[in-house]
């Protein structure tokens, strides 16, 4: 395993735009504002490309042990516990205050190497900035300015010989061969309880209150001998009701979080029922292209009639992505969770199938010969052979000629028909028409004299006839 070094502070001091400077990442969500960051976020840095380790960005320690507070102190004294050594983020514009004083007070009771990183020093005399921090009676104190990158690279310098020996050969292949699975939804619908239960441990922050998750947390699960990657997101909310900047952000990381996913797990709050939020999530995913699984979350809390009446509506409403597997779970009490990870296997290994460019067109084939496309101008396409074009999602490629007239409702009767074929359970298909060019267009047949002569004779013959 590879060292792990937590950055620590008070809110707003720069903890996670150091974070991104170090991992060379845009991963964190960086803000003008304190309490941005409230989970932990994990990152690797490889500006040693020999000695590689884990950087943890944690929320800001506000002295309040209460709500949201509470919470983020309680994931900041977890990465405290897991580190080797601690980076105390300390802003120098504001000086020293005295929250920073118990900040380091429980810093120390952990007995881990401390450095004490002095930021924001750009525009300042860092000797008098470092000066005034002289009271912690820390060595390794450093200035740096995280939003120029400078003293960055003294402070990894400075990292190294803290860090224990070198790490197995496992090293960084953390997430090699694992599926990368990102839960999305609407706020407080349950996405963060499900990671927690899924895991076994309050790895997450859960709290009745709207909005607790703000940047994408991924974590590493290993289950039933498959490895996974699991992506929680912010919750997205309509476009006309997201008014803070901080929360623009969240959304487009969650649908970034979307792209750089395999499977998608849309995650809908039974008691609500299908929102039109959330067959927009569902249509981004569509998109992208990503495998999808519908999760149905708090089902234990509904009688039978509740239940069937959200099964019609989902069925009625979702019949344009019926090949999606409808699971129905509670992720506070865990159940269905075993259903939820087979479907996404499923999911999974549907989208990334190998398909055989000889099978295909014999396929082909058969969906032709069972029901051809409409004459277009008194002619039908034809459709002559297919090929693969790529997977995640599978992509048919099929040749034939006129087939920019095909209709969107034959497209779907090929999609349909693959699918039946290869049991593709939890992916969408795409399919992509080529149409070879004609060798003769624009081309004009000139006659020979003997065609000539024979031409004015035929019709002389036709003018004698009338």
């Amino acid at each position: 395993m590879l060292p792990v070094v937590a950055l620590v502070g008070r809110p707003n001091v720069g903890k996670s735009t150091l974070f991104n400077v170090l991992t060379r990442s845009r991963d964190a969500l960086v803000a003008d504002m304190p309490g941005v960051t409230r989970d932990r976020h994990y990152g690797i840095c490889r500006t040693n490309e020999e000695r590689p380790f884990v950087v943890v960005d944690t929320g800001g320690l506000s002295g309040i042990d209460d709500g949201l507070d509470g919470l983020t102190a309680r994931q900041v004294r977890l990465a405290i516990e897991e580190a080797q050594v601690l980076v105390f983020v300390v802003d120098a514009r504001d000086g020293l205050l005295p929250q920073d004083r118990t900040i380091l007070d429980e810093l120390r009771r952990s007995g881990k190497p401390i450095i004490a990183a002095v930021n924001k020093t750009d525009g300042l005399d860092e000797e008098t900035a470092l000066a005034e921090f002289a009271v912690f009676g820390i060595a390794a104190t450093l200035p740096l300015s995280a939003a120029h990158n400078r003293g960055t690279e003294d402070l990894v310098d400075m990292l190294l010989p803290l860090l224990p020996a070198e790490p197995d050969e496992a090293e960084e292949q953390v997430e090699d061969g694992s599926i990368r699975v990102a839960i999305v939804g609407r706020p407080n619908a349950g996405k963060s309880t499900l990671i927690n239960r899924l895991l076994g441990e309050d790895r997450l922050i859960v709290s009745d209150v709207a909005g607790t998750t703000r940047d994408p947390i991924r974590v590493p699960l290993e289950r039933d001998g498959k490895r996974y990657t699991l992506i929680d997101t912010a919750g997205v909310r309509r476009k006309a009701r997201v008014e803070e900047a901080v929360e623009k952000f969240s959304v487009i990381k969650t649908l970034q979080s979307i792209a750089a996913a395999q499977v998608v797990v849309i995650m809908i709050d039974a008691r609500e029922n299908l929102a039109d939020q959330d067959l927009t999530l569902i249509g981004h995913a569509m998109e992208e292209g990503r495998a999808l699984v519908i999760a149905v979350n708090k089902w234990d809390g509904l009688d039978a009639y509740q239940r069937e009446q959200c099964q019609r509506a989902l069925d009625r409403r979702l019949v344009f992505v019926d090949w999606a597997k409808q699971v129905y779970i509670s992720a506070l009490h865990g159940s269905g969770l075993r259903e939820l990870m087979r479907a996404v296997m499923r999911a999974h290994a549907s989208a990334t199938k190998e398909l055989n460019s000889s099978d295909l067109t014999r396929t082909l084939e058969k969906a032709y010969e069972s029901y051809q496309p409409p004459l277009v101008r008194g002619h039908a396409p034809k459709l002559r052979f297919a090929h693969p074009g790529g997977s995640n999602p599978p992509t048919v490629v099929i040749h034939g000629s006129r087939t920019k007239h095909i209709a969107p409702a034959y497209r779907r009767y090929l999609e349909n028909f693959f699918r039946k074929r290869y049991k593709l359970e939890g992916t969408p298909i795409r399919i992509e028409f080529r149409e070879g060019e004609n060798p003769y267009a624009g081309k004009k047949n000139v006659l020979t004299e003997a065609q000539q002569r024979k031409r004015q004779r035929m019709i002389r013959e036709m003018k004698k006839r009338k």
